[in-house]
Parts: structure tokens; sequence; C-alpha cells
């Protein structure tokens, strides 16, 4: 069973957040072995960085604005060659303020899910969501619409 990280910096306060992470959560097991690797804040991008890229393993996507966009089908086709390989793939959700130029260069795919800010707490939402997606699209499921 393939393996996702999800590495996060700071933690999910609103319980109905924490709500859609567990359901996603439960959702992903069927299909990988998910971890979500919540890192504290740091005094700066740089700290928070080298924090970062001590966990990173496998393909490693990182979640910024300036990243690809991808829709959820391609989304789909990277994570099923992904699979096919049998590599893991670490995906990263930086703070508020970003990621480190160094974790951005530390990562294969840059991905943007819009030119639009979100809260990093929505964010891994989504991103679970999309992850959960790909999975259903792969394996012919009826989710994906």
């Amino acid at each position: 069973m393939i393996k996702v990280n999800v590495i996060c910096i700071g933690k999910i306060k609103e319980d109905f957040f924490r709500a859609a992470v567990a359901e996603y959560s439960k959702r992903l097991g069927r299909f990988c072995k998910l971890a979500i690797i919540e890192l504290p804040e740091g005094k700066n991008l740089r700290e928070e960085g080298a924090a970062i890229i001590k966990r990173l393993e496998g393909f490693v996507v990182a979640l910024c604005v300036e990243g690809e966009k991808l829709s959820s089908t391609q989304l789909a086709g990277r994570i099923r060659e992904l699979c096919d390989k049998g590599q893991t793939i670490t995906f990263i959700i930086g703070s508020s303020t970003g990621l480190s130029p160094e974790v951005k260069q530390a990562a294969h795919l840059k991905l943007s899910f819009s030119d639009m800010t979100f809260p990093h707490q929505l964010m891994r939402v989504v991103l679970l969501e999309q992850i959960y997606r790909s999975f259903m699209i792969n394996g012919g499921g009826e989710y994906h619409k």
C-alpha cells in the first residue's frame, strides 16, 4: 500500500476542520497509508523549512501559489504514476507565511490550487479531499463527476 505523507505547519484548532480531516483520513485508509505530520510554527520561514526538510520522503509536492495548476484528473494521473512506481508521496502545506525557498527547491512538484489565498487549516481539508478524489478517479469510482 502506498504511503502518503501530509506535512503541515501548525495544528487545526476548529472542530469542523478536525472532523473533515478525520473523515477524509478514514476514507483514504482504503487506498493508502496516510500520515499527517504536524510541525510547530517556527520563528521564521527558514526555521520552519529546516524542520520540514528533515521529514521529506519520496516524491515531494509543495503547495504554493506560484505552483502548477492541475485539474483533478491530472492530479489523479500523477498520483497513479507514483503509485505504479510504489513511491511515497509527501505533500507540504506551509504556515500562513508560506514555505521557505529551500522547501520549494526540494520539491519535485510545486502545486497551486488557486491564485487565491486559503487558510492553511482549510487547505488541509481541500488537499485530503483531492487526494481522495484522485484515488476514486483512479479506481473508477463514482465520486468524481
